[in-house]
């Protein structure tokens, strides 16, 4: 069974949920997709291209920690999963994150660490160290140990000290990295920041994912010139802990969901089982779902 591992989905304005995050609003209107791209049409999309799940990470276009959408769409079929999205520095995080981890299908929170605090999901901004602050906040983390929710956490690779920092000080957690870190091609693999992940690696409960490769490649369809990264993440984690995510529809402006989905068949040297392993069986026995 494939599971997409990052995609999202959102409802139409109102006045309980206004759009709110006008970059995100205004990178809708260049989607090739409805403005509106709610859980029934990502299902139908998933479908016509061969997806059986998907986890519906939180889109941030109204107030970033309202997750009623997320959970809605949860909720609503058992072919999605969820991943919230909580401030820890916020009065009241632990409990929020108890009620959000308390729906079925919920299986985790992300944490923004590549965006200013200030301007969360706006904008990103490698320098920020707001992370490395947020591993004091005891309480919220209790509560993930407690709700076994999964740490996904979108940092650029200059900010992997930050996370070392995080997984050092609760290694009971479970942890996944987007995007590559946003590691494009013109960044060395073996030296450097990126290189940081060889020490990410060395925890077991850490995974990579080979998400949003679209906007990571310099090139078109199969994005050849990010498949060194695809191979060098493989040597590092094995296949058991490197997880493909489409971030479909947030990659439409430039790709189609089938284009996102088959880039990984072009990988040289990925076998069969390897490929069985990163379209959603090492996702599910990291994330510990059925």
């Amino acid at each position: 069974m494939v599971l997409d591992t990052h995609t999202h989905a959102w409802g139409p304005p109102s006045p309980d949920r206004p759009w709110v995050n006008g970059a995100i609003a205004a990178a809708v209107d260049g989607f090739d997709v409805s403005a509106v791209y709610t859980a029934d049409r990502l299902l139908g999309d998933m479908d016509r291209n061969g997806v059986d799940e998907a986890v519906v990470v939180g889109y941030p276009i109204c107030d970033w920690r309202d997750n009623s959408y997320t959970l809605e769409a949860v909720e609503s079929s058992d072919r999605l999963y969820g991943v919230v999205m909580v401030d820890p520095f916020a009065d009241g995080a632990a409990d929020r994150l108890r009620e959000c981890m308390a729906v079925d299908g919920v299986v985790g929170v992300r944490l923004g660490a590549a965006c200013p605090y200030d301007r969360m999901w706006e904008t990103f901004d490698p320098g920020v160290t707001w992370l490395r602050d947020a591993v004091e906040e005891t309480e919220f983390w209790d509560a993930a140990v407690e709700t076994d929710a999964a740490v996904q956490i979108l940092c650029d690779h200059r900010q992997l000290d930050q996370a070392l920092d995080l997984l050092d000080a609760y290694p009971e957690l479970t942890y996944l990295f987007d995007h590559f870190a946003h590691a494009g091609p013109g960044v060395p693999l073996d030296e450097g920041t990126l290189a940081r992940f060889e020490d990410v690696a060395a925890y077991d409960n850490a995974a990579v994912k080979v998400s949003e490769v679209v906007h990571r490649s310099e090139e078109g369809f199969p994005y050849a010139d990010m498949h060194d990264h695809v191979r060098w993440f493989l040597e590092q984690f094995g296949r058991e802990r490197v997880v493909w995510g489409s971030d479909y529809p947030n990659v439409s402006d430039v790709a189609t969901y089938g284009e996102a989905r088959h880039w990984l068949r072009h990988v040289e040297t990925l076998s069969a089982a390897d490929r069985e392993w990163l379209l959603g069986r090492s996702f599910r026995e990291h994330v510990g779902v059925a």
